[in-house]
């Protein structure tokens, strides 16, 4: 099961797909975990405030990895190479994006959690 969602980025509307399948693109991809990334990702963002915030070039090229996964997963037609795609934007914003993001992602793993308790009363155990 998957959950998609659009995101306002730079006046367009941007697909953005969760699923089981992320984690294993993500890494295979960019070699990288991205539950690590994404927990990394939430401290460094704070409560979203600019002024306040502990993000350096390696967290923003993280969080551009991960907007480019979950858009690629959503719309096939997005170009294989992450730059290409960020070409298409003026702003990316990751304090609007990356909230959004986490927030699909919260989702998705609740949706899978959810299914298992749900199986496991269905079989008896």
């Amino acid at each position: 099961m998957s959950i998609v969602k659009k995101v306002g980025i730079d006046g367009k509307e941007v697909l953005f797909k969760a699923s089981a399948a992320i984690p294993r693109i993500y890494r295979l991809k960019f070699q990288r975990d991205i539950y690590k990334d994404l927990r990394i990702l939430e401290k460094s963002i704070g409560e979203g405030d600019e002024e306040h915030s502990n993000l350096d070039l390696f967290s923003l090229e993280m969080f551009e990895n991960i907007a480019y996964t979950m858009a690629k997963h959503a719309d096939p037609a997005i170009p294989d190479d992450v730059e290409e795609w960020l070409d298409g934007f003026n702003t990316f914003s990751i304090y609007q994006v990356l909230p959004e993001l986490i927030r699909l992602w919260g989702l998705n793993v609740q949706t899978d959690a959810e299914a298992k308790k749900n199986f496991a009363l269905q079989s008896g155990r």
